[in-house]
């Protein structure tokens, strides 16, 4: 017969008396034996912790399927498709490089005296020039210009198999331009101005033949800039030349008219002149003095020498009157003018004669060292290496892009996931 344990039994039995030596007792004692106590029903409560039942087996359910599967479909279809097209339809492209950058020769000193004529500052630096370049490289100018040189719609559109990395010959310019930032990449430094130009091809000879048409038209662009500064800076002289020459002539005019006006050809000579006169006056005043002091002290006052001498004395006076009138406002020497104002407007007009000349001079100087500059090339491109001809494809990177692709459709089927099992728990 098989027995079931339980707890409670195991406590019923350690409660209860020896049987043993209960019945040892009442055979010696014969009636003196106690009567055997009922067994009590005893209430245990378990403190034993509630076991919950074993869980069942993990089993798939239908979401996980729906997991498994759109990863499957979102990123290794995606990849073996990717890996299959780079290894079989993806064609090899070739780089060529080159290295140039835009120099200017210093401006020639210009001569004592000269006015700036801009032509040392062609370029405001060589990090300006760059990115001048940089920026043509960059712009459809230069694609129209280098497609119709070397023909890139065909050469970009040379692998027929290959869709996805060649050009399609049927795109517009704005396609091709697109297509050009993908093929073409500069790379510029603005601290020592040096230019690297990189130019793929699905052929080496391809690629180095763009990276030449590329630098010549580059080359070309340096020059017409450089031409144009040139024959800027050569009109500016000339205009300032021709300024400095009508303002030397409008000098001259108004000094000759004042000398007409005033019958005088140099005020500070006829001040002299005149001063010299006022002097001989002056001694000659001093003279007739001291003789008519000597005549009186010999002679009778109202004799006729005395007389004489008086008159003499009265003459010069008034001469010297007059000639002193002449130098201040009064008497004129022309038409009411006295030498003050005369000597002041003739002072002005010298000023105006001198400034004129000397501008003139410093104009002609300007634009002589101009024609002078004008002759030899200020700012050229500078090519320190020559295109480069690849002998081993180095793009399609496939490794990179596998990894690339797959880093990305891994993290876009992942967020996916998430917010869908964000909005299932929500709802």
């Amino acid at each position: 017969m098989n027995r079931v344990w339980h707890p409670d039994a195991v406590h019923a039995k350690a409660n209860a008396p020896p049987v043993g030596k209960a019945r040892g007792r009442g055979r010696g004692r014969g009636d003196g034996a106690l009567p055997s106590t009922p067994r009590r029903n005893v209430a245990v409560h378990s403190t034993a912790p509630q076991i919950p039942p074993p869980a069942s087996p993990a089993r798939m359910k239908r979401r996980h399927y729906l997991i498994l599967a759109s990863f499957a479909l979102v990123v290794i279809v995606p990849l073996v498709v990717s890996f299959w097209y780079l290894e079989s339809r993806a064609a090899d492209q070739y780089e060529s490089i080159t290295g140039f950058t835009v120099s200017r020769v210093d401006a020639l000193p210009a001569p004592a005296g000269a006015l700036p004529t801009g032509l040392g500052q062609l370029s405001l630096g060589m990090s300006t020039d760059g990115d001048i370049v940089q920026q043509f490289i960059q712009s459809q100018k230069l694609v129209e210009l280098v497609d119709a040189r070397v023909d890139l719609r065909a050469k970009w559109a040379r692998p027929a198999n290959d869709p996805v990395f060649a050009f399609d010959p049927s795109g517009s310019i704005e396609d091709l331009v697109d297509y050009w930032q993908d093929m073409v990449s500069v790379y510029h430094d603005g601290i020592s101005g040096l230019i690297q130009l990189r130019v793929r091809a699905f052929d080496p000879r391809d690629a180095r033949q763009i990276a030449r048409a590329i630098v010549d038209e580059c080359t070309s662009m340096i020059n017409r800039l450089g031409a144009k500064a040139r024959s800027d800076a050569i009109r500016h002289a000339r205009e300032e030349l021709d300024h400095a020459l009508a303002r030397l002539k409008a000098a001259r005019r108004a000094m000759t008219a004042f000398r007409n006006r005033t019958q005088i050809v140099d005020p500070q000579a006829a001040i002299q002149g005149q001063m010299g006169v006022l002097n001989s006056l002056q001694q000659q005043l001093a003279s007739a003095l001291v003789k008519l002091d000597l005549l009186q002290q010999t002679a009778p006052v109202a004799g006729p020498r005395a007389a004489q001498l008086r008159r003499e004395i009265a003459v010069i006076k008034k001469r010297i009157a007059q000639e002193r009138g002449k130098f201040g406002k009064g008497n004129g020497v022309a038409e009411g003018a006295d030498y003050a104002s005369v000597v002041g407007e003739y002072e002005g007009l010298s000023v105006d004669l001198e400034f004129a000349q000397r501008n003139y001079l410093s104009a002609l100087s300007g634009f002589e060292a101009a024609r002078a500059e004008a002759r030899r090339q200020a700012l050229y491109l500078a090519v320190f290496v020559a295109p480069t001809l690849a002998e081993t494809a180095q793009y399609p990177q496939r490794a990179q892009l596998l990894a690339e692709l797959a880093f990305f459709l891994s993290l876009g089927w992942g967020i996916a996931v998430l917010v869908a099992h964000t909005v299932r728990d929500r709802h």
